[in-house]
């Protein structure tokens, strides 16, 4: 072979070794779709799916090495072609009033929040949707972190299946499910993470999952107005209303979301919700000190809501550090609705609950993601 021949011979780079197959995170599909993916990817009979689904959702597990009833070839198979994806928790303050608040922290890093309430009669799950929220209300503590990204179904529901699992180990329970009641009112805007709210929901009321009823369970949301009706048309839990104020001007100033839906908007949108037989929409009204808690307030807001029928939820103000806001005194919340009920509008003063452990919604979260942000730079 001649030196020229040799030397122009084509340099062939090596082949990149092949992105390994994304793992399924089988706690994020409904009934239907894990079925698919039994069925489909893993070539096994259908019944196996159910099964897997009551692991998942009934009992909670967090791996599948507790999944006893299902061969050990079959979990050998999730393992290799799915995962599933629990929270850690980084943090527990306990309220002196019995409020419990978490912190978990998700596998990429991010702090979110939920709250324990319990109460004689029922045992409440404050639930996050987002990591932060792009709703910059402002007032919140969630508002002031921006939307770092939504969470998935999976992370969603697995906030019920670890406080579920937390309170029959504090309290003693035999029961899987011993919390009774979910509002998604914690971290972000449900209905800005409307797919994964929705896919969460139909796992959470499932009679293989957690089997919540749809009476128990409230998502709030601070008013976009289009996906109020796919919420009233494609769920069917209850709907409640951050209003909070009584005009344009004052929503405005705290709520930025007023500026595109005001609230003749938001209201229209509320009357023609489809409501089922006897339900009210609940409308969630804080009460800040000197801002919205006048008997002005209370007289317009008795004129804003006639025609709907209604529940007002008023909440003493949390107060955030920092945000400038105060909440209003017993005395004054009393007669704010006093004059609610003169106007024949069902209103009941909300306890605050964990105001001695950073109870108010972000405050957890956002001093674990301040602290990752400074621990990333040192």
């Amino acid at each position: 072979m001649s030196e020229t021949s040799a030397t122009s011979l084509p340099v062939t780079e090596p082949l990149p070794a092949p992105a390994p197959a994304k793992l399924v995170d089988v706690a994020s599909l409904s009934l239907e779709a894990l079925s698919r993916f039994v069925t489909e990817e893993l070539g096994e009979r259908a019944f196996r799916a159910p099964q897997l689904y009551r692991w998942l959702h009934q009992r909670g597990a967090t791996s599948f090495d507790e999944m006893t009833d299902l061969s050990k070839v079959l979990r050998e198979k999730l393992k290799a072609r799915s995962e599933i994806i629990p929270l850690v928790k980084d943090c527990e303050l306990r309220s002196i009033d019995g409020t419990i608040k978490y912190r978990w922290k998700t596998r990429d890093g991010r702090f979110i929040e939920s709250v324990y309430m319990p109460t004689e009669d029922r045992r409440t799950l404050c639930v996050s949707t987002q990591v932060g929220c792009a709703m910059a209300c402002g007032f919140c503590m969630t508002g002031t972190m921006g939307l770092k990204r939504n969470l998935t179904p999976s992370e969603i529901v697995a906030q019920v299946h670890a406080v579920n699992r937390e309170v029959r180990k504090n309290e003693g329970h035999e029961t899987l499910r011993p919390l009774s009641n979910l509002v998604f009112m914690g971290m972000g805007e449900p209905l800005h993470n409307f797919e994964n709210l929705k896919t969460a929901l139909s796992i959470l009321q499932s009679e293989d999952g957690p089997n919540f009823s749809h009476r128990h369970i409230t998502v709030s949301t601070v008013g976009l107005v289009p996906m109020i009706e796919r919420f009233g048309k494609e769920t069917d839990v209850k709907l409640a209303i951050s209003l909070n104020a009584s005009t344009d001007e004052q929503r405005s100033k705290t709520m930025p979301v007023n500026r595109k839906w005001n609230i003749a908007a938001l209201l229209d949108a509320c009357r023609k919700f489809p409501l089922r037989q006897g339900r009210r929409i609940t409308f969630e009204y804080v009460l800040i000190k000197g801002f919205n808690d006048a008997d002005e307030d209370a007289h317009r807001l008795i004129e804003l809501l006639k025609g709907i029928p209604v529940k007002v939820n008023l909440i003493p103000y949390n107060e955030n550090p920092g945000l400038g806001f105060h909440t209003t005194g017993e005395e004054r919340a009393e007669e704010f609705r006093a004059i609610l009920a003169d106007g024949h509008v069902a209103a009941y003063i909300r306890r605050n609950r964990g105001r001695d452990i950073a109870g108010a919604c972000g405050q957890l979260a956002n001093r674990g993601e301040t602290q990752a942000g400074a621990d990333s730079t040192t």
